[in-house]
């Protein structure tokens, strides 16, 4: 997943609203939003090459994201999946500050991350490229593949487009937030990080939602996480066709 949006407790019925979009190779094999048969209680879509995951949520309300960092010149033969951080925050019972406090202590085993984990109460993110553990306050947040709140365009955008959202709360929010996440416009050559890709990629990465041959945005997905109640929304885009699934738990 190449971009998280997310407004903490900034909105009257929302605590946490997450709109984000994963960005992967079309040929990996992945499985949409569902019910884990291995796991019931895991809501989340499935990488079928490692068996982990980009985003879910229990059924207990517990959340968890990942996002790559982006460094070419890293090395990553013999590390573990990052999608497994995700996979396992969702199985186990650690509440967000125990578990990123273990996942810290191993930071060197997989490539480089920015993981969110949240439970009814609390909010967490670590990047271990950074390598501190921050309890997040109530605010509009965006991460891509560079650290939290990076001024990147597509980040700068987003949690532009998220606030303007979470302050008008229009009725079909969701709709809204999908809308927003479907912005393929491209950052002016001036605006461009510098993460150490070719100029071109780096203008094929810059929008929000991204289509080019082989790459691209593979799903968008809403969060919105009530008291008690949390809708999780998927749109799937495979090869030009969009999927919608939309499932409601009841915490």
């Amino acid at each position: 997943m190449c971009l998280i949006l997310f407004a903490y407790r900034m909105h009257p019925t929302y605590k946490l609203i997450v709109a984000s979009n994963r960005d992967e190779f079309y040929q990996r094999p992945t499985a949409p939003v569902h019910f884990w048969e291995d796991h019931p209680h895991i809501l989340a879509g499935r990488d079928l090459e490692k068996m982990g995951t980009w985003m879910g949520i229990t059924n207990t309300g517990r959340f968890a994201a990942i996002t790559n960092y982006r460094d070419p010149k890293e090395k990553t033969d013999g590390k573990r999946s990052r999608g497994e951080l995700v996979a396992d925050f969702l199985k186990g019972t650690d509440n967000p500050a125990e578990y990123m406090k273990r996942i810290a202590a191993k930071r060197t085993s997989y490539p480089g991350y920015n993981l969110l984990v949240a439970d009814k109460e609390n909010l967490y993110y670590y990047s271990n490229i950074e390598g501190e553990i921050k309890k997040l306050p109530p605010g509009i947040y965006g991460v891509s593949n560079h650290l939290l709140n990076t001024d990147w365009p597509k980040v700068k955008r987003g949690k532009e487009g998220l606030a303007t959202l979470a302050e008008e709360n229009p009725s079909n929010l969701s709709d809204h937030l999908l809308t927003l996440l479907q912005n393929a416009d491209p950052a002016s050559d001036k605006e461009l990080p510098k993460t150490g890709v070719s100029l071109e990629w780096e203008r094929i990465l810059s929008p929000m939602f991204i289509k080019t041959k082989g790459y691209g945005t593979r799903s968008s997905t809403i969060v919105l996480y009530s008291e008690d109640q949390v809708l999780y929304k998927e749109r799937t885009i495979n090869e030009g066709e969009m999927e919608e699934q939309e499932y409601k738990i009841t915490l």
